[in-house]
């Protein structure tokens, strides 16, 4: 004969067995539910954007503001501008407070700058005047947002310009790098296939390697490769988080590397380099490279730049895709 007590213990037993099943199957149950009763799934970020060097309209005298304009209603929200172009608009009267005003209204982000500083050459007063130069242009281009600036081995590229020690050209980098760490406006170390120095991957490779820099970066570009004779598959061993920035073109047939200027830039796409090869090298699975427009095609100058930037726009993303 059951007791009271035992019935009790059987009730409590079964009304908490009841509700374990009623909170699994409610679990399992959630677990079934459509993607559409989940919440928003996260789309992947793009692998690339894409950005104007003002170079590409260089030629059509806009100035400044009018470049700005131009990238924007060409469909761009990112740049590269020159510092030449920037300061002559600062002495007609611009300022850098209303530069960055501009640059805000029009959506537009200044993801680096073209600028020449002599900070890599051997002669004491001139790469003092240089990292000068680059101190001031730092300066003011945090003021206005720019992120990066170009170091290019301007004074070092000329045909009879000596060859300079690449652990030479790393501690001079680190100069520059902590000229960069204090104005926030990083420089990137940018190779020039026509120089004796920086011209290949290599050389820009080693440089930022031996550093030890967390904010090296190199600045390679599709017409400087070829021009320098570097094979686009030492692409590869550039560390992908050493590419912000890469300068997409594109060259024709039937021109070697020593006969190529830089007039002879086209559009990406209409000639013969191995453009998917050198994006998938960069792709970063993290976070989206830069890629930027620059050439330098006289026969672009010659055209409406807004259609020219357009065009650009356009060629770059038929470039990327499936990438």
């Amino acid at each position: 004969m059951l007791k009271a007590s035992d019935t009790m213990i059987d009730l409590s037993f079964n009304r908490r067995t009841a509700l374990k099943a009623l909170s699994l199957s409610a679990g399992a149950a959630l677990l079934k539910l459509p993607a559409s009763a989940k919440g928003p799934v996260e789309k992947p970020s793009p692998a690339f954007k894409y950005s104007l060097n003002m170079s590409t309209i260089r030629g059509q005298k806009l100035g400044f503001v009018k470049e700005l304009e131009t990238a924007s209603k060409a469909g761009f929200s990112s740049v590269e501008i020159w510092i030449d172009t920037f300061q002559g608009y600062l002495q007609q009267g611009g300022s850098v407070t209303e530069a960055r005003r501009i640059i805000h209204d029009l959506g537009i982000e200044v993801e680096n700058a073209i600028g020449f500083a002599k900070w890599i050459v051997d002669d004491e007063a001139t790469r003092k005047a240089g990292l000068e130069q680059l101190q001031r242009e730092m300066e003011q281009l945090a003021q206005i947002g720019c992120k990066r600036i170009a170091a290019p081995p301007m004074g070092a590229n000329g045909s009879n310009a000596p060859l300079i020690d690449l652990n030479v050209v790393t501690e001079r980098y680190l100069t520059i790098l902590e000229m960069g760490k204090n104005t926030g406006v990083m420089p990137i170390l940018e190779m020039w296939g026509g120089s004796p120095n920086l011209k290949k991957i290599s050389q820009v490779l080693y440089v930022i390697t031996e550093s030890g820099h967390k904010d090296a970066r190199v600045l390679m570009d599709t017409f400087h490769i070829f021009k320098g004779g570097s094979n686009p598959d030492s692409m590869a061993f550039v560390g992908k988080d050493a590419v912000d920035i890469f300068h997409i073109n594109d060259y024709p047939a039937g021109i070697t590397p020593g006969k190529i200027s830089e007039p002879d830039r086209i559009y990406p796409g209409d000639g013969i380099a191995p453009l998917k090869q050198m994006l998938q090298h960069i792709k970063h699975p993290g976070k989206p490279v830069i890629i930027s427009l620059e050439v330098f095609n006289n026969n672009y100058y010659q055209q409406d730049a807004l259609l020219v930037a357009k065009t650009g726009l356009a060629k770059m993303k038929a470039a990327t895709e499936g990438i």
